[in-house]
């Protein structure tokens, strides 16, 4: 809004009453005059109408895109706006109003994306039932799958499980299942040690050293393939070994750090669920079957 004329009026009356509190004090050393703006004075009544008219600069455009109000119905708003406080009818009149925005919101905007949520490539939800289950949990009324809120969660939080897994196996299962294929020929080496977990290695050089404990923090130089001998990581480029807490890696790492004595050296081959699992971790794709060799060089204390 602009202000600026009104500023200056405010300012006129201001300087008009300083300086007549000014002619009754003493008279102090003259200065240079100050130019003022002069402008005519009008009438409080006029003025308030004045006023009350610039402070509608601006109001059109809001009322259009942030009300949603059709400007063919502007003589509409000016009868609520003349009204002051709102009748019965009209409170029920603003009730409607936002029911038909809610349910514009619903259809438009947070169903599609709980549908993106679930899977970007399946018409999973049935929009007729989530209207049909979001109107029950407003009104409380005609449930006809009464559950508790917590169990409500419970079974939604599961539900979103399944979905999310269905929806990885379709996009990464090949990758669980060729590591699957290579930790079982891989088993079949003589040297490859198999443990229970799952997590296979082999000794390259055996240390003599003290074996690290899981909340203990060592120092290590390692480098990381995928089973396509894709390269995703190694501390021997970076000319730096890597320090960090046995318990705070992957659970294929902190399995074997906590096996290794210091000086060892390993080939290590974590399975998917002892590795990343369906997350995508830098260049390393959901499901993937790791190989690290590992060095162990001290524990740090």
């Amino acid at each position: 809004m602009k202000f600026s004329r009104y500023f200056v009026l405010v300012a006129v009356a201001l300087f008009c009453t300083t300086a007549t509190a000014a002619s009754k004090k003493k008279a102090k050393k003259a200065q240079k005059p100050v130019a003022v703006e002069v402008v005519d004075t009008i009438p409080a009544s006029d003025f308030s109408y004045l006023f009350g008219k610039a402070n509608t600069n601006g109001l059109k455009e809001f009322l259009v895109q942030r009300m949603g109000v059709d400007t063919a119905y502007i003589a509409d708003f000016l009868q609520g706006f003349d009204a002051g406080s709102p009748t019965e009818a009209d409170k029920r009149l603003k009730a409607r109003l936002a029911g038909m925005d809610i349910r514009q919101q619903v259809e438009n905007q947070i169903i599609p994306q709980v549908q993106r949520q679930i899977d970007d490539s399946l018409d999973i939800l049935v929009p007729e039932r989530f209207i049909a289950g979001f109107r029950t949990g407003i009104s409380k009324q005609n449930d006809v799958l009464p559950i508790a809120d917590d169990s409500m969660q419970t079974v939604i939080r599961k539900q979103m499980d399944y979905y999310h897994a269905a929806r990885m196996e379709k996009k990464y299962g090949a990758n669980r299942r060729a590591g699957e294929e290579f930790l079982a020929q891989n088993a079949k080496q003589k040297d490859v040690v198999t443990l229970p977990s799952g997590l296979q290695y082999k000794v390259l050089t055996k240390g003599e050293g003290e074996v690290p404990t899981a909340t203990q923090r060592v120092k290590v130089n390692y480098e990381g393939h995928l089973i396509d001998g894709t390269e995703f990581d190694s501390s021997y480029k970076r000319n730096e070994p890597a320090t960090f807490g046995c318990n705070q890696v992957i659970k294929g790492w902190t399995e074997a750090l906590t096996l290794m004595p210091v000086g060892s050296k390993w080939e290590l081959y974590i399975p998917q669920e002892l590795a990343y699992g369906d997350r995508e971790t830098g260049n390393i794709p959901p499901y993937s079957t790791l190989i690290f060799t590992v060095e162990l060089l001290e524990i740090v204390k």
